[in-house]
């Protein structure tokens, strides 16, 4: 006999419980229509230091950054409205212990026998770490120093925001503005900006707990 769609999901959160891993550096959960995980293996809640019984009645964007791109709020409401039926986007994710990683993450919709969303299933693949520059961490992290404006743009990014706001904000040019995220991207060894905002989390570039995103002046140089 197969098993409906809809049965994929519990039907109240508060049953939750743990999925199977499947592997391949993807971890799923199952979230329903309001974005409360409903279901998660063990191995997705531990990315973000947690439980699958802990992770279970939380709000997916609870375990996401505050500066995850607003695209990724955008596709969620397209699959809730049926305007696709699954979408990858680029991540930031925040474990309890304010720990941040980049990756993917992709959603798919999952739909009853009317053909009305029953729930998402969403994996999340974390990027793969680079070691921190150098053997000893603290030598490492006070070779970092950013330009004043570099600190501005690594803020900007943090906050979410794009490469047109960004140029907007700071009168630069487009072309400036990208030009000054790849070095940025190259000096912190991070593929892409939600790796970079990870990065930089990473090293205690960023104040934690503050919003909007802040460099910490320690690793700003002083203007001449």
């Amino acid at each position: 006999m197969t098993t409906s769609p809809a049965r994929l999901l519990p039907r109240h959160p508060g049953e939750g419980r743990a999925l199977p891993h499947h592997g391949h550096g993807a971890y799923t959960a199952h979230v329903d229509p309001d974005m409360c995980i409903v279901a998660a293996e063990p191995d997705f809640a531990r990315q973000f230091d947690r439980t699958s019984a802990d992770t279970c009645g939380r709000s997916l964007f609870d375990l996401l950054h505050p500066s995850c791109p607003p695209t990724l709020h955008g596709q969620f409401a397209r699959l809730s409205r049926g305007r696709c039926d699954r979408f990858s986007e680029r991540m930031v994710g925040v474990g309890r212990s304010g720990r941040v990683f980049s990756g993917e993450l992709t959603g798919v919709a999952v739909q009853n026998l009317d053909g009305r969303l029953a729930g998402i299933v969403v994996q999340v693949r974390p990027d793969a770490q680079p070691p921190l520059l150098g053997s000893d961490p603290l030598p490492a992290m006070s070779r970092i120093l950013l330009d004043p404006l570099d600190a501005q743009i690594l803020e900007g990014i943090a906050s979410g925001a794009s490469t047109v706001q960004l140029a907007a904000r700071l009168y630069l040019s487009r072309q400036g503005v990208e030009y000054h995220i790849r070095l940025m991207l190259r000096r912190l060894e991070a593929p892409n900006r939600a790796a970079l905002v990870a990065r930089a989390h990473s090293l205690g570039l960023l104040a934690v707990g503050q919003w909007p995103p802040r460099v910490l002046p320690e690793f700003v140089e002083r203007e001449r």
